[in-house]
């Protein structure tokens, strides 16, 4: 009988750690998608700086 009085109680104890744990990857995945954009703005500026180096480096006869 004991095992069935803490039985709700720890269902409840693991349904909040579970929306807890869905929270935080909610969370990070928002960090996530944030650093991947930032990163892959960082990328086309670098590559755009790139090209125009070159493009202003041509010698043209």
């Amino acid at each position: 009988m004991e095992n069935r009085d803490n039985n709700p109680k720890d269902s409840e104890t693991v349904l909040m750690a579970l929306d807890q744990i869905s929270q935080t990857i909610d969370v990070m995945t928002s960090v996530i998608g944030r650093l991947r954009t930032h990163v892959q703005e960082q990328a086309a500026s670098r590559q755009n700086e790139l090209q125009a180096e070159m493009q202003a480096d041509r010698v043209l006869h």
